[in-house]
């Protein structure tokens, strides 16, 4: 290979097309900014609409790629490069990754179902799969939800759409099931009274158009079983479960209530039992030192607000 006729054919094409080459920069510095602009703009009116959040992050990201993607249209037309080649080649690019990726197609497509039907919307507590958290954001090809012990958990979208969905905020208000044991020498009426009275107790119980409700269900081998409910609001839903459950523990044992244990057979052992353990004392806690956050300047997310501007200038 003849480097030098390389590097003069390169150093030729720089001085004969040295507009072009500033025009290309500028495009791309221009149409970067004006990109960045123009998607913060469309953030700031898409949250002050009454589009769900879910829809709105999937309809930004859809304008994002759509932006970028006609950026770089513009760009390699500049460097001679024609668009109906590009489309023709992009069309057949597509048709070979819709082949070779068709589960994510797939996901993709189920990503559009879930926010135009509105299956989902932030902060829902669904269960789906044997999965169940909050959801935190619905992506092209997945969904993201945050379990209560703060795990997330990334579910495709088609597995949402062909599987059993359980959303409990669908509605506002949501039933608290119980289910209390007794023994079958208690008195059947009282333990029912305490039961009602303990759901009546909490404030965040409805009691005038779905009162508390408490009946004997199952005679059981070694015990009466009760079912009971009540109604509250769903984000209330796990308060008024811990609380209705604990106060009735403690209420049956203020009223020498009985709960029956099953039965177990037990064996004396005759051996001393070793129980090895560490000596030293607990370490002496040493607060771990963190770092604070660095928050990066990006036209995307900026708020440009003038007046809060014009107010750091007069101060």
């Amino acid at each position: 290979m003849n480097f030098t006729k390389v590097w003069n054919d390169i150093k030729n094409y720089f001085t004969n097309n040295y507009w072009g080459i500033i025009l290309f920069f500028v495009t791309l510095i221009v149409g970067i900014v004006a990109i960045k602009i123009i998607l913060n703009i469309t953030r700031r009116l898409l949250s002050k609409s009454k589009i769900e959040h879910i829809a709105q992050k999937f309809i930004y990201n859809i304008i994002k790629v759509s932006l970028y993607l006609a950026l770089i249209l513009i760009l390699l037309q500049l460097i001679g490069i024609g668009i109906t080649g590009i489309m023709t080649a992009i069309s057949a690019i597509v048709l070979a990754l819709g082949l070779a990726l068709q589960d994510n197609v797939s996901n993709l497509a189920n990503g559009i179902i879930l926010v135009s039907s509105k299956t989902l919307k932030k902060d829902d507590y669904i269960t789906v799969d044997g999965f169940e958290g909050t959801v935190s954001e619905i992506h092209f090809l997945n969904t993201t939800i945050i379990t209560s012990d703060n795990r997330t958990i990334t579910i495709p979208n088609s597995t949402i759409v062909n599987n059993a969905l359980i959303n409990n905020n669908t509605f506002t208000k949501r039933r608290v099931n119980f289910s209390f044991s007794i023994s079958y020498e208690t008195d059947i009426q009282k333990a029912r009274q305490i039961i009602l009275d303990v759901m009546a107790s909490n404030g965040k119980v409805y009691m005038e158009n779905k009162p508390p409700f408490c009946k004997l269900k199952t005679l059981g081998d070694s015990a009466l079983i009760f079912s009971a409910n009540c109604w509250c609001d769903s984000e209330d839903y796990w308060d008024v479960y811990y609380y209705v459950t604990e106060k009735v523990f403690n209420e049956f044992k203020k009223n020498n209530i009985s709960i029956p244990y099953n039965q177990m057979e037990i064996r004396l052992r005759n051996d001393e039992v070793i129980m090895p353990f560490d000596k030293e004392d607990l370490p002496k806690r040493e607060e771990k030192i963190r770092q604070e956050e660095k928050k990066k300047f990006d036209l995307e997310t900026f708020d440009f607000d003038i007046n809060r501007l014009t107010k750091r200038e007069r101060k």
